[in-house]
């Protein structure tokens, strides 16, 4: 008789046991890399509710540490991902914490380089899937299955439809968009989904416009995409 241990597959799609604290959290941690760039070499994870409750028993630190590093939640390197972060120069540290208003299942990512800091806080809403709910201390709603891009902005006229016009150039159609600010005539951001792809070059036009500050892409998650 086999002996399986609680990251063996339990499916074609995940590594087990559970698709909110595993294959959820694995996908979360990929997003948020996505968001944060490649420029980070320490990565503090703050663990909300039943994440902070199971994380070591449920292998939430292994999948979240995995999803950072790239892998899917099929990979059959995510029960050694923190070892594989240590072995590429990477300090991962997990802290039990209150988040308020949030999921149970939410963690707080903030990715550091050299002091300069960038969170990501989502959650694992059930069934592997997940949602971003804040960047860098902007509130946003995205799930990360579309193309996606996150522009941080002086909050200034027309800004809005510079930005639209660039893709439009491009031929890029806006499923979805978000607007949101901190304070009025200071700084905002926008979320825009789209149905196509995300050129690097239109990218770099709209990282070029005078009132855009930083622009992050997600593009839609495939095995093997982020390198490390």
């Amino acid at each position: 008789m086999v002996n399986y241990s609680s990251f063996d597959i339990l499916g074609p799609i995940m590594i087990g046991p559970s698709s909110s604290h595993t294959a959820g959290a694995a996908r979360l941690g990929k997003v948020a890399r996505y968001i944060a760039g490649d420029n980070f070499n320490k990565v503090k994870f703050f663990l909300h509710g039943s994440f902070a409750k199971t994380y070591k028993g449920h292998g939430t630190d292994k999948a979240l540490a995995a999803g950072v590093l790239g892998m899917e939640p099929f990979d059959d390197n995510l029960p050694k991902s923190l070892d594989i972060a240590k072995d590429l120069g990477y300090d991962f540290i997990f802290y039990e914490t209150e988040l308020e208003y949030e999921h149970p299942n939410t963690a707080k990512i903030v990715f550091t380089e050299n002091n300069n800091e960038i969170s990501v806080t989502g959650s694992s809403i059930g069934g592997g899937s997940i949602v971003i709910t804040n960047i860098d201390g902007y509130d946003v709603n995205l799930t990360g299955e579309y193309p996606t891009i996150f522009i941080r902005h002086n909050d200034k006229k027309g800004i809005i439809s510079e930005v639209t016009t660039v893709l439009a150039g491009f031929e890029i159609n806006v499923a979805k968009m978000q607007v949101n600010r901190k304070n009025k005539g200071k700084f905002a951001s926008m979320v825009i989904e789209t149905d196509d792809s995300l050129p690097k070059s239109m990218l770099a036009l709209l990282k070029g416009l005078e009132d855009v500050l930083t622009v992050r892409a997600i593009n839609p998650v495939k095995e093997g995409d982020i390198n490390v």
